[in-house]
């Protein structure tokens, strides 16, 4: 199935939900970025996450940065998306060795490390953008945006990401739910969420996924026994919006004594895209041009 993302509420409006499968942008991006099994989690968790959130943004400009950075081997991990779920991403080390749970599980925690933080900036257009931060909980990500929720947005909610890998490093399953409690919601339906939220984190989302069960499957499984609606159902993916415009951009705004030593030193430049590797490259004659916009 293509990757996709759902989002609603509950009949009563207690809660409000958001799930997706994320298989196949997070299989794109571990081969962008060559990533190890452990660092293909880490990655795909970010962006699957990162999905969901950025359709909770209102408008078409808003632009969603998630960051995560505990110190561990992979070294820090940035997300972006848009208010249609789509998203970037990038581990600054893909090479992270295969780390293990006693379980046999990849010990995602051990590889971001929780040492740091983790950070939601959201950028409204406006002169300062939002920005959220508390210290990382586990490194397993999921759990330490729950703990964000709560604790930066004031809203009860469970988070639950899964990402499988398989050992020769390719994506086989991936997706995810956010479940958030309305201020409303009343005790019995909070219970119901709690006893579906221990069967399905006892199954696996990424066990669902693999036994064929779609995002609507999956939020059955999470809201089983409470009435719901779906509103919204996406198509989700991995989207890079660099271009040699921008990259030119990036060049001038470095000012006159960098591009003017990049021509006295190396005579070209080669810029590479964080997030898809795209490479841009600018000859002598290019960068001349560029220095004279600097100077400008």
């Amino acid at each position: 199935m293509k990757d996709y993302l759902i989002r609603g509420a509950s009949d009563d409006g207690a809660l409000r939900f958001f799930a997706c499968i994320t298989t196949d942008l997070v299989e794109e991006a571990r081969q962008i970025h060559d990533c190890y099994p452990v660092a293909a989690a880490a990655l795909g968790r970010m962006l699957t996450v990162g999905s969901m959130m950025g359709t909770m943004l209102k408008s078409d400009g808003d632009i969603l940065t998630l960051q995560i950075n505990g110190k561990g081997p992979a070294k820090g991990i940035v997300v972006v998306s848009d208010n249609s779920g789509n998203v970037r991403g990038y581990i600054n080390n893909p090479h992270v060795e295969t780390m293990l749970k006693q379980s046999g599980k990849l010990d995602v925690g051990a590889a971001v490390g929780i040492d740091g933080n983790l950070t939601v900036i959201k950028d409204f257009g406006l002169k300062e953008p939002y920005v959220g931060q508390i210290p990382i909980v586990s490194g397993e990500i999921a759990d330490d945006f729950t703990v964000y929720f709560a604790n930066s947005e004031q809203t009860p909610s469970s988070v639950g990401l899964g990402v499988l890998v398989q050992p020769e490093s390719h994506v086989s399953a991936a997706g995810g739910f956010i479940v958030q409690v309305m201020p409303e919601a009343l005790d019995e339906t909070i219970d119901k969420l709690e006893q579906n939220l221990i069967q399905v984190n006892l199954k696996s989302i990424t066990s669902m996924i693999n036994e064929g069960m779609n995002a609507e499957a999956i939020i059955g499984e999470v809201l089983k026994d409470i009435d719901f609606s779906i509103y919204e159902k996406k198509e989700i993916g991995y989207v890079c919006n660099c271009s040699r415009e921008r990259v030119e951009k990036a060049l001038i705004s470095m000012g006159e004594t960098e591009i003017r030593d990049i021509i006295e030193t190396d005579e070209k430049a080669e810029l590479a895209c964080h997030f898809c590797s795209n490479k841009y490259h600018f000859n002598k004659e290019e960068l001349i041009n560029l220095l004279e916009q600097a100077k400008k």
